[in-house]
């Protein structure tokens, strides 16, 4: 039987074990939905950190993954897939309790982890060099190579999704990784390392460790043993990792923020437009890298989706996760302050409250679903990243402006058009900067499609086959074959 949970702590799996924190050291993991505490995990500090780098460098350099052969390599992660799917009962609750999300999307996370793991298992045998042409005296070819030690920050708005979509392919090229989870909600995460131990993932292939950010994520990136960096998360914690991973001369992997924009145009459908704006701002209590976090409408139709979406907002069902309600707390009581504060900022700053606005009084950490109209442009709630339920309304005249509009920010991670007419969002589509755009569908695409963001939303590509090349290296091989 496994010792994920012992003495009602959950461990850190280290290396195919499961193992207390350094100095006894816990975290206590806090339910948003009604601040009941959850459970306490092992916190893990340098001593864990050194053994997880140790085993995963000596994994690496046996060649448990790397010189496996690519069919069996794929062959496992199938069986992690199987695994991930036989937990996600099971995992979805603790998963909800401990980040406030529903007991729905929380099984969901684990699904589309599983997810990740089949489809990269199935081109683990298919990463393929090839042949370049040098006359008849020479043989010359690539072959890609894993880095080795892949270290990787997974953010608390997805956990379990997120590390599953970097893990895999990181596996799946033949890396060996050391996971940081979040301190908020490592628990989910941790149930992970069941599936792994299950699948019978080779020791030391894969270790996930539960810390404080500053303090064992900091180590973790400034670790020379590191080959590789997989960072999910904020701007400012993204740039502090950037730098050690200067300092030591490793390719990171940046997703980062964003301040997306949706494009209503006066032909488009506000009852397609209303459907997505439920998951591409409400969705999570807005707690997503790539929401639909400003709405800008053609003036024509600009009071009418105004008035559509304060409805909806007013509409949905609030409440514990457990009970699968329209919309959900936030992560923590920090959360909720600096989304309160950017609200209220805005308030000041002339946008129009249509709906919400205000915190909820009750158990938890809810935010009411907030529909802002009249954002000026070039405001701070339409320039910042506010991470929870708040979108911006503008109204725009022509096309040009709102192609600027949009583009009038530093991130770049996503974008949504909505009209009828295709030509036109086969124009804006190109115009827009972002790493993805969405036509008449927030959040459109999935496991196959790859995502990642421009400007200070990051670089480098998450999901579908793009992903994979961001695992490996290559190298070139010259023979010559004269005499």
């Amino acid at each position: 039987m496994s010792d994920f949970v012992k003495d009602g702590l959950a461990r850190n799996f280290l290396a195919g074990e499961w193992v207390e924190g350094d100095a006894g050291n816990r975290i206590a993991v806090e339910d948003p939905g009604n601040q009941e505490h959850v459970a306490d995990c092992a916190q893990a500090g340098e001593k864990s950190l050194a053994a997880a780098l140790e085993s995963a460098r000596t994994s690496f350099e046996r060649g448990d993954l790397a010189d496996m052969q690519p069919s069996e390599r794929g062959r496992l992660m199938i069986r992690i897939a199987q695994e991930i799917r036989n937990i996600a009962d099971e995992g979805a609750v603790l998963l909800c309790r401990e980040s406030g999300k529903t007991l729905e999307a929380a099984r969901d996370e684990f699904i589309e982890a599983a997810q990740y793991f089949e489809y990269y298992g199935g081109v683990a045998d298919k990463i393929e060099g090839k042949s370049i042409p040098l006359g008849p005296d020479y043989a010359d070819y690539t072959v890609f190579e894993p880095f080795g030690v892949s270290a990787q920050i997974v953010p608390w708005n997805f956990p379990v999704s997120i590390a599953g979509r970097s893990l895999a392919p990181s596996m799946a090229a033949g890396n060996s990784t050391i996971i940081k989870s979040p301190e908020l909600d490592p628990i989910g995460l941790a149930m992970l390392g069941l599936a792994l131990e299950r699948a019978d993932v080779p020791t030391g292939a894969v270790s996930i460790l539960n810390g404080i950010g500053s303090d064992l994520g900091a180590r973790l990136v400034a670790s020379p043993e590191v080959d590789q960096i997989v960072f999910t998360g904020s701007v400012p914690t993204g740039q502090n990792i950037l730098k050690s991973a200067a300092d030591n001369v490793v390719p990171a992997l940046m997703e980062l923020g964003g301040k997306s924009a949706a494009v209503v145009f006066d032909d488009a459908d506000l009852d397609t437009l209303i459907a997505s704006l439920q998951s591409g701002i409400f969705y999570n209590a807005g707690q997503v890298c790539s929401a639909m976090a400003r709405v800008l409408v053609h003036r024509s139709i600009y009071e009418q989706a105004v008035e559509r979406a304060a409805g909806l907002a007013n509409g949905l069902s609030v409440g514990h996760g457990l009970k699968n309600p329209d919309h959900t707390p936030v992560i923590s009581a920090r959360q909720l302050a600096q989304v309160e504060a950017i609200t209220s900022t805005a308030r000041q700053d002339g946008a129009r409250v249509a709906a919400g606005g205000v915190r909820l009084e009750r158990d938890g950490y809810f935010m009411a679903p907030t529909i802002l109209a009249d954002v000026d442009p070039s405001s701070r709630v339409a320039q910042e990243e506010i991470f929870g339920p708040v979108t911006c309304f503008s109204p725009f005249d022509t096309e040009a402006e709102a192609i600027g509009m949009a583009n009038g920010t530093e991130f770049g991670l996503v974008a949504g058009i909505f009209t009828r007419d295709l030509a036109r969002a086969h124009r804006v589509a190109r115009k827009l900067r972002a790493g993805q755009v969405f036509v008449n569908e927030w959040f459109a695409g999935g496991i196959s499609t790859p995502f990642g963001g421009v400007g200070k939303s990051g670089f480098g590509r998450e999901k579908g086959l793009e992903a994979l090349y961001n695992y490996v290296r290559t190298k070139n091989i010259a023979i010559s074959l004269k005499g």
